[in-house]
């Protein structure tokens, strides 16, 4: 699959207002995991997902229409500690809402960061998405701030964890790309099964 268009579509604070039409792919994660990088990769624009060093900055479901044909969903991330309870409860509100009553999800891609192992959160989140059957792939992020010769040691220490496969886990970098056909490879399946 080749990314030829993307845009900024809209965002949704209201789960009244999630579009429940079309086409789907959707990127869940902790806080700060990369998911805004990891959007801005696959479609070769550096700004079209804001990206933040801080934690907690997507509050809100964003989407994206990509070839004109299909959406990425950037999905509010969790587990950050300084969001108070209030926010958490708006924002696990609204990503359960979107998980388990739209139409539209194709595929999730579920993102970990590549220097952290798994964390509670993570397999809940997991266990959410097979327990729902919503198709999914798990997504190690950030792989370049790792020595090559650790990546696959932390793939199978993440796979054991999760209680998954090793090649269930996709290890990716944003800065070198590293990972990008594969996903696109999962997306255009996702998007031809329909």
């Amino acid at each position: 699959m080749i990314i030829k268009s993307a845009k900024y579509l809209t965002s949704v604070v209201d789960s009244n207002n999630i579009l429940n039409d079309g086409i789907d792919i959707a990127f869940v994660g902790r806080s700060n995991v990369g998911k805004s990088s990891l959007i801005n990769s696959l479609t070769n624009q550096k700004k079209l997902c804001k990206t933040s060093s801080l934690p907690g900055r997507t509050r809100m479901i964003n989407y994206f229409l990509i070839n004109n044909s299909f959406r990425f969903v950037d999905l509010p991330g969790y587990g950050y500690a300084k969001a108070g309870k209030q926010n958490k409860v708006i924002w696990a509100n609204i990503m359960e809402d979107y998980l388990l009553k739209s139409n539209s999800i194709k595929h999730v891609f579920m993102l970990i960061d590549s220097r952290i192992e798994p964390t509670e959160l993570d397999i809940k989140m997991l266990n959410f998405l097979f327990y729902y059957q919503i198709p999914t792939t798990i997504v190690a992020t950030k792989t370049d701030k790792l020595p090559k010769s650790k990546i696959m040691s932390y793939i199978q220490k993440c796979a054991s964890r999760l209680s998954v496969g090793k090649d269930n886990i996709v290890p990716y970098s944003s800065e070198t790309h590293w990972g990008k056909d594969k996903l696109l490879g999962i997306i255009e399946n996702a998007i031809s099964n329909i």
